[in-house]
Order: C-alpha cells, then structure tokens, then sequence
C-alpha cells in the first residue's frame, strides 16, 4: 500500500446547505452525479460529502487546513464563520510553535486551521514535512 490518502468523506444532512458552505469558502464547484453525493477536487484528492455515510464513519476526527504564514490563520476562521460555521478556537501561538485554531462546518466537522513553521507548502498546496 502506498502512503496516500484519496479520498476523505464526511457524512452530512443537507448536502445543499454543505456544498453552499464550502463553496462560500472558496472552493470550486463539485462534481454532483446525484442527489446524494457531491465530489470536490482538492489538490491531489478528493474530498466528499455524503449524506448516505449514516454512522459509517468513526467519532473523534479532526481535518486540517495548513497556511502558509502565522497571519493567515485567524482570516480563514473568520471566513468559516462569516460562510455559516462556528469557531471552536480562535488563532493563537500553539505550544508546539506554530499558530493554530479550528471551525466547524454546519455538520459539526471540525477543521484545524494552522501554521506549521517546520512544514512547507508548496504551489500547488501540497504539505511537506
């Protein structure tokens, strides 16, 4: 097995209303062969929603979202909030050095939003450790 993941699927109960947030945060628009599903290129995966997941999925998962400077942490936040999420932790300097906080999206999925100054992130978005 290579060391990749491809796809990430969060199960939600409005796909409407998870695909507007998204979109509201800038990202472009999915590719929907139904009514149930909605696919959204990121990067070199895919992201989905899914409002046929119903428990399939496991508690206790946190997604991440790496900026490229410590300043660019709180106006992602603010964006989440303004699209119709709520914030969970405000930006701050974490312990381990960098600066982190998080949102949630409508469905209670919770983003962390953070600098990593040992990481890089390339053009296309990419993070290297």
């Amino acid at each position: 097995m290579e060391p990749r993941i491809s796809l990430v699927t969060l199960g939600v109960d409005d796909l409407d209303r998870a695909v507007a947030f998204y979109r509201a945060l800038g990202w472009p628009a999915p590719e929907r062969p139904d009514t149930e599903v909605a696919f959204f290129q990121a990067g070199g995966m895919v992201f989905a929603l899914w409002t046929g997941v119903q428990g399939r999925g496991a508690p206790g998962v946190e997604l991440a979202y790496n900026v490229r400077a410590p300043e660019d942490v709180a106006p992602v936040l603010e964006a989440a909030v303004a699209a119709g999420g709520s914030l969970v932790r405000p930006a701050e300097r974490a312990e381990w050095g960098g600066t982190s906080g998080a949102f949630a999206d409508p469905d209670g999925y919770v983003w962390e939003v953070a600098h990593n100054p040992d990481w890089t992130i390339g053009g296309d978005g990419a993070v290297r450790m």
